[in-house]
């Protein structure tokens, strides 16, 4: 079987893909009486035309690398975490719980302890539905749903009883004293001479760079990516190679739960300075399309974070400007979604067909 040159894969198919998205999303516009051409100013001027609009773009955009590196991890396991809003919402937990404890310290001291409380939190929980589906066969995606809710309701439990704010009627907990509160790319810019426009970006941003950066050396540059690629690719072959199915099971999902634990960094210990209910805000779902976009690379990744990241800051400056609805917005969202992931053969197929023709016309 023929292979499409890379450019081809990752770079035509998904921008011919994303035109035809963003093209339907015109058609719906137009069809609720609006201007397609204006809605796209306004959403790419909101998104990347001041630095407040580049703050808020990049905010989103760290929850959703975190997001998309952990799905992406784990697919190329062919396993299909669909945990990430559970495990967001442990590591919240995980986070909330080193900044309450160490607060009147230094955020140089919370903050190291906070990126790896979040990832063990939400590493444990992916590993029960890890460990269900190595021993005992239960599918990963079944188990991860279900996980899900449990951590609403777990996350609902802590914030109603021992997280709690006391004498507070909100379910949250106080607010961190200024040793757990991380800075901000305001107050990096104060520290170099720039004057910086006050959004909720944080160094968690430059967290999930280095993430980037690691797990693309984890799975193209060691000797467990090799193996997590070909159990991936193949079990059958990776288990006849000496390859064990637990292990590779395991050791990805916690990684993979991990990852999407520490998006918690960027919402709870930056933007909100304390644990909410609803701090995750769908980032674990987000995280599918983008790793289903960035082709479970990181490079990718990042760039389907940006994307997202300019949608939904775009989204919502499109809303203020324009007589549309914020489920209006959401639907042109989810358009994205739908053509990236589940209609993307429709632009796939006839570009390998095309290509096909073309080298036989060559050769």
């Amino acid at each position: 079987m023929n292979t499409l040159p890379k450019w081809i894969d990752i770079v035509l198919i998904p921008f011919l893909t994303l035109f035809l998205a963003f093209f339907v999303s015109g058609l719906v516009v137009v069809a609720i009486g609006e201007n397609p051409i204006r809605a796209m100013q306004i959403m790419i001027n909101g998104a990347l035309g001041s630095d407040y609009g580049i703050g808020y773009t990049l905010f989103y955009t760290t929850n959703f690398i975190f997001t998309g590196l952990a799905v992406a991890i784990a697919f190329h396991a062919a396993l299909f975490n669909i945990g990430g809003e559970g495990q967001a919402a442990l590591g919240g937990v995980g986070v909330a719980i080193v900044a309450l404890s160490l607060d009147g310290t230094h955020w140089l001291i919370t903050f190291p302890l906070a990126i790896l409380s979040a990832f063990v939190f939400g590493a444990l929980w992916a590993l029960i539905p890890a460990f269900l589906q190595a021993r005992r066969g239960s599918h990963i995606v079944i188990t991860t749903i279900m996980f899900n809710y449990i951590a609403a309701k777990l996350l609902g439990y802590l914030l109603n009883g021992p997280l709690k704010k006391p004498a507070w009627q909100a379910p949250e907990t106080r607010r961190f004293e200024d040793g757990a509160q991380i800075p901000f790319m305001k107050d990096i810019g104060e520290w170099v001479g720039l004057e910086i426009t006050r959004t909720p970006l944080n160094i968690s941003f430059f967290v999930a760079l280095i993430c980037c950066y690691l797990v693309w050396l984890l799975i193209w540059r060691s000797r467990f990516g090799y193996e997590l690629r070909a159990f991936g690719h193949s079990e059958n072959a990776a288990v006849y190679a000496g390859i064990s199915p637990f292990r590779i099971t395991m050791i990805t999902m916690i990684l993979s739960g991990g990852l999407a634990g520490m998006m918690a960094l960027n919402t709870v210990m930056g933007e909100q300075q304390k644990l909410v209910l609803d701090h995750v805000q769908g980032a674990g779902f987000v995280g599918i399309a983008v790793a289903l976009m960035g082709r479970s690379h990181p490079i990718g990744v990042l760039l389907a974070a940006v994307l997202f990241g300019i949608l939904y800051q775009g989204g919502t400056e499109l809303a203020f400007e324009m007589d549309i609805s914020r489920d209006m917005i959401i639907t042109i969202q989810a358009l994205v979604i739908l053509f990236m992931g589940a209609l993307e053969n429709l632009v796939r197929y006839p570009v390998e067909n095309t290509y096909m023709r073309m080298l036989r016309g060559s050769g």
